[in-house]
Formats: C-alpha cells, sequence, structure tokens
C-alpha cells in the first residue's frame, strides 16, 4: 500500500469519526461500518479528478456530508429496525408529495410510493444474489430528502418506459424528450433530466421546481398593493421613497411594508413546503439562499398583476 493510500484511508477513520459524532450514537454505528461508505462518496466526487487531493480538501469534504442522513442510511441498510421506522416517520410524507408530483393520478401515486418503498428496503435481487436496495446509492452528499424525490422522479420514468417499450406511441416519444429535457412546462421540468446518479441529476432541479410553485402560489395570494411593492423596489429600481410615492404612502410606510410582506411570503413558501412537500427546515433554509438567486426573471413575471398596476390602492 503506497503512502498516499495510506494517508487517506487514515484521514477517511478521522473523518469518519468526526462525521459519527456529528450524527449522534442514535444506530450504534461502528467506524469501519460507515467508512467504506465515506470512501466510495470521496473517491466517486473528489479523488476521480484530483487523485492527489490535499488532506484539508479531503477532510473538508467529509465534513459537508450529511452526518445524520448517512448513518441513518448505512443504519437501514444493516436492517436496523429503529431506523426504518425513523425512515418512515421521518419522509413519508417527503415520498408521497414526490410522487404526486410525478403520477398522474392518485392510484399511480400510491403504486408509486409503494415501489419506492420496496426499492429502500432492497426487496429485489441481484443476479449474484446481493440485495438491490437504493440505499446503498445515498452518497451523502445532498439531503436524504432531495435523494429521495430524485429516487421517486428517476422510478417514475423507468416504469413508464418498460410499460411503453413494446410500442412508441406519440405521447411515448413525447416523455422521452421530457426526461431527456426538452420540456418547456415548468411544473413538471423539475424532473427532466435522469442519469445513472439520482441525487445529483435530479435532486436540485426537483427543489427548485418545488420552490417555483410554492413561491408561484403564495405570491398569487398576495395583496395586489404588496405585489406591486415588491415589483417597484426589486424590479424596477425604484427607492423606498419612489416606490411609497407611486403608492401614495410615506418612505417609512412603504419600507414597514415591504419587510411584512418578505416575511409573510418566506412563512408562506416555508409551509408549503414543509407541510405539503416534506421539506425540513433546513432544507428550506438552504434553498431560499441556494435557489433564490436564479428565480428574479421568473419571479418578476409573478408579481405583475393581470390588469397591470393594482386599482384601488389604500393609502396610510
Amino acid at each position: 500500500m503506497s503512502n498516499q493510500t495510506t494517508q487517506i484511508e487514515k484521514l477517511i477513520d478521522q473523518g469518519t469519526q468526526r462525521l459519527l459524532a456529528r450524527a449522534g450514537d442514535h444506530y450504534s454505528l461502528a467506524v469501519e461500518v460507515v467508512s467504506p461508505r465515506i470512501k466510495a462518496s470521496l473517491e466517486k466526487y473528489l479523488l476521480r479528478d484530483e487523485p492527489n487531493a490535499a488532506a484539508k480538501s479531503i477532510a473538508d469534504f467529509i465534513d459537508q456530508l450529511q452526518a445524520g442522513d448517512l448513518c441513518l442510511a448505512v443504519a437501514c441498510e444493516r436492517g436496523n429496525a429503529t431506523a426504518w421506522d425513523d425512515l418512515v416517520e421521518r419522509y413519508s410524507t417527503t415520498v408521497r408529495s414526490a410522487a404526486r408530483s410525478a403520477a398522474g393520478t392518485e392510484d399511480a401515486a400510491d403504486d408509486l410510493a409503494q415501489s419506492i418503498w420496496a426499492e429502500l428496503h432492497g426487496l429485489r435481487v441481484r443476479e449474484d444474489g446481493r440485495p438491490a436496495g437504493k440505499l446503498a446509492y445515498y452518497s451523502g452528499r445532498g439531503s436524504f430528502a432531495g435523494w429521495l424525490r430524485a429516487v421517486v422522479a428517476q422510478l417514475a420514468v423507468d416504469q413508464h418506459r418498460k410499460q411503453s417499450r413494446l410500442v412508441q406511441t406519440e405521447d411515448d416519444a413525447d416523455f422521452d424528450r421530457f426526461t431527456a429535457g426538452d420540456s418547456s412546462d415548468k411544473q413538471t421540468a423539475g424532473m427532466a433530466s435522469v442519469a445513472l446518479d439520482p441525487e445529483n441529476a435530479l435532486a436540485n432541479k426537483i427543489e427548485r421546481n418545488e420552490m417555483e410553485q410554492a413561491l408561484a402560489r403564495s405570491i398569487k395570494e398576495m395583496a395586489d398593493e404588496d405585489r406591486l411593492l415588491v415589483k417597484l423596489y426589486y424590479f424596477d429600481n425604484l427607492r423606498l421613497r419612489e416606490a411609497g410615492a407611486v403608492l401614495g404612502v410615506h418612505e417609512a410606510t412603504a419600507s414597514r411594508r415591504l419587510a411584512r410582506v418578505h416575511n409573510e411570503l418566506r412563512q408562506s413558501v416555508e409551509q408549503i413546503l414543509t407541510e405539503e412537500c416534506g421539506w425540513s427546515k433546513q432544507e428550506t433554509a438552504a434553498a431560499f439562499s441556494k435557489l433564490a438567486a436564479h428565480l428574479e426573471g421568473d419571479l418578476e413575471a409573478l408579481l405583475i398583476t393581470k390588469g397591470g398596476a393594482p386599482e384601488n390602492l389604500s393609502h396610510d
């Protein structure tokens, strides 16, 4: 074994110990149980492109993994009953929401959700006799909930293609173009690309799709005057004094309204994502910072009322 390999193995063991400490000892996992999973992620996502990566880069990579989620996946793979109970309790809403988004009917969503649990439990068997559970593919690089949404989307695509592989209808051809990314339907575009690694291929797109839908709903429910204020300030680049003048209110009033709109919009989006899409509060916080910067153009269109400027604006 080379010195470089020995050093990497040592860094992996040390990083695994830190990861287990971050996750907490919920499932009594040993270093030698978790370290192979961390090594596989490291080799796939860092060492493949940087075989001589510095020790700090390796340590930083390991320390950025989702400790609790990765330990949950490993524990479930090993048949830990408590871990399976935790998995079902935490992520049933996530799986159900993703299945509804990917399937056309409630019955199809039920079937898809059940198929996902079978995939996770590894009820299928490979040709060599080993379990073929999807959990083995979770790397810990993204949230487990995001990875689950990607798995649901990929399974929906796989099932559709298996059902239609003997007859290529016009609808099937459209579906294939959609899964290749050629879709103008924003409601479903979040599932528009499928690759061997569902975590990287789909999770970010699905997050963005669900965030956009939640934003659209929340903005639609805003008062016309609030919607116009946000548009004037952020997209027309008016100062608060100028935006207030358009609305017929003082600058201080416009400032207070804008702060209120910020809080209400965020709370509304968070409520939709957590209660209906199964997001955690940590996921919503991360998504706001990661995705909001890419939504400006779409958001501006949502802020424009059907009839242009709102009428009958109230004055403070």
